[in-house]
């Protein structure tokens, strides 16, 4: 069995995906519009061109991702995308990276007694981030 984490976006979820693909170094495998889905005309027309469903492959993981149909969207809370890294350097380039132009930052990259850097915040697309560069492998 795997987790994989399925992001929810309010429109913005292909520039979310190719920001991502990006920086993680995945390969976007699917982004489906609503109006390519049989029974599309169900869905509200200012809906057609948003993502139904987004597959981002990244080594062995997925993110999975979609537009929420208005109104269904709701703002991600109590849970974070966590990235595990084996270097500092790769932990600060990633949250250089995810954080440019952040909505929110709860801690920038840091030192912690279980890190040696950590940092959390809420990316410009609302997806919530944990990077961890454990002392511990």
């Amino acid at each position: 069995m795997k987790i994989n984490p399925y992001l929810n976006f309010d429109g913005q979820c292909e520039e979310a995906f190719k920001f991502y693909e990006r920086v993680l170094g995945g390969k976007i495998e699917a982004m489906i519009r609503f109006d390519e889905m049989p029974g599309s005309g169900e869905y509200p027309p200012e809906s057609a061109n948003h993502i139904m469903h987004a597959y981002l492959k990244i080594g062995d993981n997925v993110l999975m991702g979609s537009d929420a149909p208005p109104p269904y969207f709701t703002k991600a809370q109590g849970m974070a995308v966590a990235l595990n890294t084996e270097t500092p350097a790769e932990a600060e380039n990633l949250f250089a990276a995810l954080s440019k132009d952040a909505e929110t930052m709860t801690l920038p990259i840091t030192e912690t007694s279980w890190a040696h850097r950590f940092a959390m915040f809420v990316d410009r697309f609302g997806t919530p981030w944990m990077i961890n560069c454990p002392k511990v492998g």
